[in-house]
């Protein structure tokens, strides 16, 4: 997937889109946010730890870590660029 298509897939379902970017050599400590992010690397290495389990994410490589995901971001020598989507969490409705 390019950057473009990651783009556009984001717009396409309601995300609005922006750039980032996390330092060389930082760890950010566990949280979750109230709405759903999707995630592009640009450039760099951006490693996701949720609980016991680490995900690495190189350039081209993207994720998605909806709402409420506990969740931390690490990063080595290199940082991390990343383009990315973020839109309201999905409300679910009750059963009636």
């Amino acid at each position: 997937m390019s950057r473009a298509e990651f783009e556009a897939d984001c717009l396409r379902e309601g995300y609005e889109v922006s750039e980032g970017e996390i330092q060389a050599h930082v760890r950010r400590q566990p949280h979750a946010h109230d709405h759903d992010t999707r995630l592009f690397i640009l450039d760099g290495v951006l490693t996701l730890v949720l609980g016991e389990d680490r995900v690495t994410y190189r350039r081209g490589q993207s994720c998605l870590v909806p709402a409420g995901t506990v969740h931390a971001e690490h990063t080595d020598a290199e940082g991390a660029r990343f383009v990315y989507g973020q839109r309201a969490a999905a409300r679910t409705h009750p059963a009636r």
